[in-house]
């Protein structure tokens, strides 16, 4: 990771909704396999978790494939505008990616 980035930089938010336990642990092994994607923090929010992390890309091509792909739900994908670069003028953007869980199936009796 880049030593000059301050501790709670990120540039990706993955919501988990609802809460699971499972979906965070994985979402946290995916994460300390890669040495240059780090999480800022961990929030807890009423209806699930939000875990901010400091590689966009990460976010939302790899662990948002591999969440859709170990558990059975929904990934959406949005960006907001952060700020724009003063040097290359670039506009930069913080992404939100979204894992809704879909319910459990009851067995039928």
């Amino acid at each position: 990771m880049n030593e000059d980035r301050h501790v709670d930089y990120y540039e990706a938010i993955v919501q988990i909704r609802p809460k699971d336990n499972d979906v965070l642990k994985f979402i946290k092994k995916e994460v300390s396999r890669r040495k240059d994607v780090t999480i800022a923090k961990v929030i807890e929010e009423k209806y699930g978790y939000d875990v901010y992390i400091s590689s966009q890309y990460f976010a939302r091509s790899s662990l948002a494939r591999k969440l859709k792909n170990r558990f059975n739900g929904e990934v959406t994908i949005s960006r907001k505008l952060h700020h724009q670069d003063r040097m290359t003028r670039k506009l930069l953007y913080r992404a939100t990616v979204l894992f809704k869980l879909k319910p459990k199936e009851e067995p039928s009796p």
